[in-house]
């Protein structure tokens, strides 16, 4: 939707073609009962860039969607079943603060927040091109600016690696790599270089906006059609259509669209495999395309339920010792027994326009294995359902059963089936090092003349701020072939 603001407040006539009977896929809400949760995404990080892209299309982001700033941002569970002997801290972007946090659980770490902030402050300054430009080859790599870069990239640390530099309590150390899980990714296997997502969640804030992350597509699409883009809805499409190598525009399941240039913001392997014959793809072949490496998935589990509550959002973590280990098995085998809650959210506490006078939305998240593990999701659900339930129990929000008054599970299963995503990969594809830059699907496909990527399959990845960013590169790349 972005591509489709930018493009035509530069002049373009742009049609969006949507699958779904409303806009935002992952970022949309799901309704009922005069409940709303948001689908995917529960906060938002880093307005400035959505900031900046309103006002490109002479538009306010935040006269079209208000936001607040959370304080704290979150809280931290840590450790034991009980919430009576767990560890838990509340993190907030106010320093002093935050200092007082880490030192409540080790004293010696607190010293090491306002390192982290600065070295992370540098980091992010030296990266912003990086995450702003497109990388079509070794080329865009080999260049004494990029190799400045080194010095900050670290690529021979994972984050939890990096950040044993500022803080010495692994407890600690979860509280700023548990971001990672942002891009369906373990501390231990994430590049260092993403540890300027919780730096920005401290420098920038962590937001909701009114309404939920869904609010904000909403808007955007609202803005699209002021600037005269229609939209689509309830449209799937079916094919594209070619001359030799160069896309010629789109067939759905209503007719067929000629267009000078064509935009897939779709999942990026099930978009390939189904819209664009293999043959014309040699750089993204289906074979090639199976050697990849993909995201983890998740479990939602969405409740509407009777009464109020005073958090608005946990995450909560199992025992660290073990933590390593329970990353690994919910990432790589067909096991659960050791997945734990990751997110417990109760949003309307913040924002009441998302639950009915007296009753309250809760959000649970619990990152498991994609479909390559094969797990009968009609079995474990059920399961998984009831341990989730025992956690929030342990955290505190005891007879959640007796209080529900509307459930929604998604499974990936469901991911997969109906919302097209490949291998039900929430995150999409892995963001390690060799599927990073120009490694990574470009964002002006080079097998097609007049095709071009967005989203977080993409160049530069997955996380709202970074898939925006993803918009205003297409975008730009599209007005350069364009004229």
């Amino acid at each position: 939707m972005i591509f489709a603001v930018l493009a035509a407040a530069a002049g373009h006539r742009v049609t969006v073609l949507e699958r779904l009977p409303f806009v935002g896929g992952r970022t949309s809400s799901l309704e009922a009962g005069g409940f709303r949760f948001d689908l995917g995404p529960t906060f938002f990080l880093y307005p400035r860039v959505l900031e900046e892209i309103f006002a490109s299309a002479g538009a306010d982001l935040n006269s079209s969607v208000p936001m607040t700033r959370l304080d704290p941002q979150y809280r931290l569970v840590f450790g034991a079943k009980e919430a009576s002997c767990s560890t838990h801290l509340d993190a907030t972007p106010d320093i002093a603060r935050m200092e007082q946090e880490i030192a409540r659980i080790s004293p010696s770490d607190a010293a090491g927040f306002k390192k982290f902030l600065a070295e992370n402050r540098d980091k992010l300054a030296a990266f912003q091109g990086c995450m702003q430009s497109p990388f079509t080859s070794w080329s865009d790599i080999i260049t004494p600016k990029m190799l400045g870069l080194l010095p900050h990239l670290k690529p021979h640390l994972d984050l939890d690696k990096y950040l044993q530099g500022f803080f010495k309590d692994p407890r600690i150390r979860t509280a700023f790599s548990f971001q990672s899980k942002y891009l369906g990714m373990a501390p231990f296997r994430c590049p260092s270089l993403f540890s300027i997502l919780s730096f920005l969640e401290y420098e920038y804030g962590v937001y909701h906006p009114t309404g939920g992350c869904a609010a904000v597509t909403a808007a955007l699409a609202d803005l699209a059609r002021s600037l005269g883009v229609r939209i689509k809805l309830h449209e799937p499409v079916t094919g594209m259509t070619f001359e030799k190598k160069r896309v010629t525009g789109v067939t759905s399941v209503q007719q067929s669209y000629r267009a000078d240039a064509v935009i897939m913001n779709a999942d990026f392997a099930r978009g390939m495999k189904r819209l664009v014959p293999n043959e014309l793809r040699a750089s993204w072949t289906d074979q090639k395309i199976a050697k990849k490496k993909f995201s983890c998935s998740t479990f939602m589990l969405y409740l509407g339920v009777m009464g109020l509550f005073l958090a608005c959002l946990i995450t909560r973590f199992a025992s660290l010792p073990t933590t390593k280990k329970i990353y690994r098995k919910s990432t790589s085998i067909n096991r659960h027994t050791q997945i734990h809650l990751s997110t417990f959210r109760i949003a309307c506490v913040t924002d009441p326009t998302l639950a009915p006078s007296g009753k309250s939305t809760l959000y649970l998240l619990a990152p498991v294995s994609n479909q390559l593990a094969k797990t009968d999701w009609k079995t474990e659900a059920p399961r998984l359902r009831k341990r989730l339930l025992q956690e929030a129990a342990a955290l505190g929000y005891e007879d959640l059963e007796k209080r529900i008054t509307f459930e929604k599970i998604i499974t990936p299963d469901d991911w997969e089936a109906d919302y097209e995503i490949h291998l039900g990969a929430t995150f999409n594809l892995a963001h390690t090092l060799p599927q990073m830059l120009h490694l990574r699907p470009q964002n002006r496909f080079k097998d097609i003349s007049g095709l071009y990527l967005t989203g977080g399959g993409t160049h530069p990845g997955s996380g709202l701020p970074v898939i925006f960013e993803s918009a205003r590169i297409t975008t730009r790349l599209m007005l350069e072939d364009m004229g």
